[in-house]
């Protein structure tokens, strides 16, 4: 278990929980489940909010929270795992490595739990034994109830802004994301199938010990928000969507979207249009700063893509009204971005308790219903700016939905543009005391010097680094 763990500030984030709650607390890291048959599993990933407070990604292991302290409960590797596994630290050497103030096997955590809080686990067989030995139901982390929610709320608190060490791992997870998609627009031109340039990137993420911290997107069907498909060819005239993150062995995430031409070059109406995303993203980003409403961030976004349709002849209308009345929906139909941290949607297992700031509740309109994040900005905060324009044919061929925009839509200019499937720009920004800081800045985002990665000219690279 080779992982940099800064106990300091696990002990540091241990008490000011146990400021802001005063009862027993467990926390389960969760179990990995089968693909197939019982040895052959799918990659374990532990629970973010023991990750938090242990650092290390145990399997079936627990701790106890309280005034501070912290036990921790897990097995003794069985002498027979050393065959299949090599040799496995003991429970002594675990709990010495993150700082527990005490460790025992986990037959004895049922005695330890009583009155405990607890979050569910995401794992069915963990979510049982966490009912049996809390000897309780356990509500799904969407909706938890009494000190289980009070727990989830004072997490929140705690995991809203971020510490020096989750910085430091945040760092780490954004430069090898960006080494990613440099080697991904390096290939690109070359590359047959969109499985080409998953294939390059992913292994460089795995080359510096790393995971993905989701799914990887990499298509030339943008319009697909979520596509996990990789199967397409990639042809001359293609935009090739790309949102590809990191995440370092103790969880950290990155998240960043690039978008660029299969050919290397931008046609007139790619580029155009790619020009209009680009601006809301700039606009966004120069905008994050203490205080801010995250709402008004998406807003300006939704404002400049509105304007930038207007002037593209797409749209009809004033960009406010347009905004209004949700016609940019049509385009842009999902937030401006989330926050980022141990979750790639960080804690978004929790529902909106986290994204939304208490007594705010999710818009029911088409143009911010998507919105993950609806709260003041703060200091050490981490979130993502990724404006974006899809022609997702299930938006744009719904009858009512043609009916309502008729008359600010022209849907005959809209055709000239067939080959902008998908568009998004994202980065991952921190808000500091004063202003912002883009982690990921050091990637490119303006059109000619994209085209230049693409095109093998690692110039434009070296001056976004000096």
């Amino acid at each position: 278990m080779t992982h940099d763990i800064d106990v300091e500030t696990l002990r540091q984030r241990r008490e000011h929980l146990a400021d802001r709650l005063d009862v027993p607390i467990v926390l389960w890291s969760g179990r990995s489940s089968a693909r197939n048959f019982p040895a052959n599993c799918f990659p374990f990933r532990a629970s973010s909010h023991f990750l938090y407070f242990a650092s290390l990604p145990l399997e079936t292991a627990a701790i106890r929270l309280e005034g501070g302290k912290m036990t921790l409960f897990v097995d003794d590797p069985k002498p027979e795992s050393a065959l299949w596994h090599g040799e496995m630290p003991s429970r002594a050497e675990i709990a010495a490595q993150i700082g527990a103030d005490a460790a025992l096997p986990m037959s004895e955590l049922e005695a330890h739990a009583v009155g405990a809080a607890t979050i569910a686990a995401q794992d069915t067989i963990t979510a049982l034994q966490q009912s049996r030995i809390l000897n309780r139901p356990i509500s799904p982390a969407k909706v938890l109830q009494g000190i289980d929610l009070e727990l989830a709320q004072a997490i929140v608190a705690l995991r809203l802004s971020h510490d020096r060490a989750a910085l430091t791992q945040l760092r780490q997870a954004a430069d090898v994301t960006i080494q990613a998609h440099i080697a991904g627009m390096a290939v690109s031109t070359n590359a047959s199938w969109e499985a080409d340039v998953r294939a390059t990137m992913e292994h460089v993420i795995l080359a510096n010990n790393m995971s993905c911290a989701y799914s990887s997107i990499v298509t030339v069907h943008g319009e697909v928000l979520h596509n996990d498909r990789y199967h397409h060819p990639m042809q001359l005239g293609d935009l090739l969507l790309v949102d590809v993150g990191a995440e370092t062995s103790t969880g950290w995430a990155a998240d960043v979207t690039r978008t660029w031409a299969v050919s290397g070059q931008f046609s007139a109406t790619q580029r155009a249009m790619y020009d209009v995303v680009l601006a809301a993203h700039d606009a966004c980003i120069g905008k994050i700063r203490p205080g801010v409403e995250y709402q008004d961030i998406h807003l300006l976004a939704a404002t400049v893509i509105a304007q930038g349709l207007v002037d593209l002849g797409i749209l009809r209308g004033q960009p406010e009204d347009l905004v209004e009345m949700d016609a940019h929906a049509l385009f842009f139909p999902h937030g401006i971005g989330h926050l980022l941290g141990l979750d790639v949607h960080d804690m978004e297992d929790l529902g909106d308790i986290a994204g939304y700031e208490e007594g705010r509740k999710r818009s029911d309109r088409f143009g911010l219903n998507y919105l993950r994040l609806n709260r003041p900005l703060r200091p050490g905060m981490l979130v993502t700016i990724e404006p974006g324009f899809y022609q997702v044919p299930a938006i744009l061929t719904d009858r009512d939905r043609r009916e309502k925009y008729r008359d600010v839509v022209n849907w005959e200019r809209l055709t000239q543009f067939a080959d902008v499937r998908g568009i998004r720009i994202e980065d991952d920004v921190l808000v500091t005391d004063t202003g912002r800081e883009v982690l990921t800045a050091a990637l490119p985002t303006k059109a000619e010097a994209v085209e230049a990665l693409v095109q093998g000219d690692l110039s434009q690279l070296e001056a976004a680094y000096s």
